[in-house]
């Protein structure tokens, strides 16, 4: 577990602000229960508060599996690639939104892309490539994706037309039950089991 290098935040950053913005990251940092920060972990980046990271820091690495939030990972090129686990942070800020109609709803969370015909709403002055966050109608988070089109192609565009690129999707859970890093606040390993430690 260490700090990120300053290529390693810039990455981060830049990947994080297209989907919720500069002043929302600070936000994320500076908040009012205290502050958190982000550290890499094996690759996986990590979102945490500094009380728990601290706390952390006497273990050994091996020990240590996870630690707060996995927002991603960087690929072996260096690029950084946003995980599920990162939704529950990134919706509440997203000031872009597309909303589905509830017949492609299970097409999405299957890890399909976003046609015309399946688009309920999407937030006024979208601009294509920008990213979003996917709902459901009745306003529940089910992943994020890239803008294929903008809100003014997508009035004009085919039903069969892509609107949106899939990123990531809750159903991942389920799919990727084996791999993927739930939320804790710390996990370690000891030589048999994984224990759970929330502090």
């Amino acid at each position: 577990m260490r700090p990120l290098t300053e290529e390693e935040t810039k990455t981060l950053f830049e990947k994080l602000s297209k989907y919720i913005g500069e002043e929302s990251i600070k936000r994320l940092i500076d908040r009012s229960d205290g502050v958190y920060c982000f550290r890499l972990h094996k690759v996986r980046v990590y979102y945490v508060s500094e009380e728990i990271m601290k706390r952390a820091a006497n273990l050994a690495r091996s020990e240590l599996i996870c630690l707060g939030t996995c927002f991603g990972k960087f690929t072996k090129t260096g690029k950084f690639r946003l995980h599920i686990t990162a939704l529950d942070y990134l919706a509440p800020y997203a000031p872009f939104k597309i909303w589905l109609k509830s017949s492609s709803e299970q097409g999405f969370l299957y890890g399909k892309n976003v046609v015309k015909s399946g688009l309920g709403r999407i937030t006024e002055n979208t601009e294509k490539y920008q990213g979003v966050v996917v709902y459901n109608m009745s306003d529940l988070p089910l992943g994020f994706g890239v803008a294929a089109r903008s809100t003014a192609e997508c009035r004009h565009a085919d039903p069969m037309t892509v609107v949106c690129f899939h990123q990531a999707d809750i159903g991942e859970y389920i799919r990727s039950e084996d791999t993927i890093r739930f939320s804790a606040d710390l996990i370690l390993k000891t030589s048999t089991l994984s224990i759970d430690l929330i502090i």
